[in-house]
């Protein structure tokens, strides 16, 4: 089989997957859609060393500092940033002092998703079981988080079983209730919020020739995130069970699927459709309402599954197992888009929902720096700030000093006195009018210088 299995008329839509192995390595792969139609590795994380396998992983793929939690065979539970790798922080499930025994390892881990808290950014709420159901809810906060942002509370611990052993773990959507079951532990839910049992199944019982099957859960899964009635387990006796807490407390459908252990399960969005993988490498989808087989997958594996997961936006699944390959398949034609080699055994994988295949993935160190240029281009918008002016502006500038200084003179001269230009007619009509003016004055003189002269005549004659 080749290392990649290029697709046949069909293009991988842009998913990135986050494999998980037994030596401990995550591994990125990434398809950026048709452009790239096979999804190749694009980083791998961590060191080789097989006390530090993968047990568990949980993701929180927001758009706003995803967080990817991962439980290892050592014990110890990593918080990471699924977009570099980055460690945000690491506890010891049992305690700093003590070691985690072999036969006591973590079976079940789960990130919560919803914000209890909108000032808790740095920090983050985990559900831990481990095999002999001991359970823990607690809230890890970052060694950068403020304290005053969050409380210091205990984490919250019960028992979920008395004897046997817990092999699944699952929350439902609303992120209110649990699932456990296991080798000899049947399917039981709890209530986060009181730590409380509210339903325990009952086992099934003898079938037709009185053999009693002991219970062995191996998956598990709720048919809706609205809804946490409903669920399906696969058991190691090959068979998938349907329970509804509100009808009664054995299954309400139960079938057979090959000759196999189910060791993998997953819904559909739909709310009625799972996809199932066995030991033997089969993996099939079925319609729970009624146990109908609606097709098996294209590209048998060559190796027990382990993880089975739906992409919760494009229409493809991709499984994973020991045979060391990462499958994706159509959800519509259940035929192989692509297989790549991984080259260790792999024990889970995640799907990173908020990756487009265009969007660059911000970090939490670029998001700080961000924020401080923010802030630092705010403070320069509240200083003043002295610019250099061009030619024309400083032109267009004195023009309008200009026009201002013109308007001003223009003020000043009408309140003052004005002394205007006369014309030449107007001077000539102006001289004309004093000559006028002299002749009359010296014909009247004439006139009066005449009249005495008669008067003396007149005078010198009757003398």
């Amino acid at each position: 089989m080749p290392r990649v299995i290029p697709p046949e008329n069909l293009g991988c839509p842009p998913i990135r997957a986050l494999t998980f192995d037994s030596l401990g390595l995550i591994k990125v792969t990434e398809a950026r859609g048709k452009d790239r139609e096979n999804p190749t590795v694009v980083n791998t994380w961590g060191e080789m060393n097989a006390s530090r396998t993968v047990l568990a992983a949980s993701i929180d793929d927001r758009l706003r500092n995803p967080l990817l939690a991962v439980a290892r065979k050592d014990g110890n539970v990593e918080i990471l940033n699924p977009c570099n790798g980055d460690l945000h922080f690491a506890y010891s499930a049992f305690g700093d002092d003590t070691c985690s025994p072999a036969d006591d390892e973590i079976s079940a881990l789960h990130l919560f998703r919803k914000k209890k808290d909108d000032q808790t950014e740095r920090s983050c709420t985990l559900l831990t079981c481990t095999k002999k159901g001991d359970v823990s809810l607690r809230l890890v906060k970052f060694p950068d988080a403020r304290d005053d942002s969050m409380d210091d509370a205990a984490p919250k611990t019960w028992k979920a079983c008395g004897s046997g052993e817990i092999l699944v773990g699952k929350v439902d959507g609303s992120e209110n209730f649990t699932l456990f079951g296991g080798r000899r532990v049947e399917a039981n839910i709890w209530d986060l919020e009181q730590c409380t049992k509210i339903w325990s199944a009952k086992s099934p019982p003898k079938d037709n020739l009185g053999i009693f099957t002991p219970t062995w859960f191996t998956s598990a899964t709720f048919l809706s995130n609205d809804d946490h009635r409903k669920f399906v387990t696969g058991t190691k006796s090959h068979q998938v069970r349907l329970y509804d807490i509100a009808a009664q407390r054995r299954p309400v459908l139960s079938f057979d699927f090959r000759e196999t252990a189910i060791t993998a399960i997953a819904e559909d969005p739909d709310g009625h459709t799972i996809y199932v993988g066995t030991a033997s490498a089969d993996l099939a989808s079925f319609d729970i309402r009624t146990g109908k087989l609606l097709g098996s997958f294209l590209g048998k594996c060559s190796g027990s599954i382990r993880s089975v997961v739906r992409h919760p936006q494009h229409p493809v699944i991709a499984s994973c197992g020991l045979d060391r390959y990462l499958r994706v398949y159509d959800v519509k034609t259940r035929q192989l888009i692509s297989a790549v080699f991984l080259k260790q055994h792999l024990t889970g994988l995640v799907f990173d929902s908020g990756f487009t295949g265009e969007e660059t993935v911000v970090d939490v160190a670029t998001e700080e720096k961000m924020t401080i240029m923010e802030q630092e281009d705010d403070e320069t918008e509240k200083a003043p700030v002295k610019t250099k002016k061009s030619k024309k502006e400083k032109r267009s500038r004195e023009k309008v000093f200009e026009g201002e200084d013109d308007e001003e003179n223009e003020d000043e001269t009408e309140k003052a006195p004005v002394k205007t230009k006369k014309s030449k007619k107007e001077k000539r009509s102006r001289e004309k009018v004093s000559e006028g003016e002299e002749k009359d004055e010296l014909r009247s003189k004439k006139t009066r210088e005449h009249k005495k002269k008669t008067k003396k005549v007149k005078h010198d004659q009757e003398d």
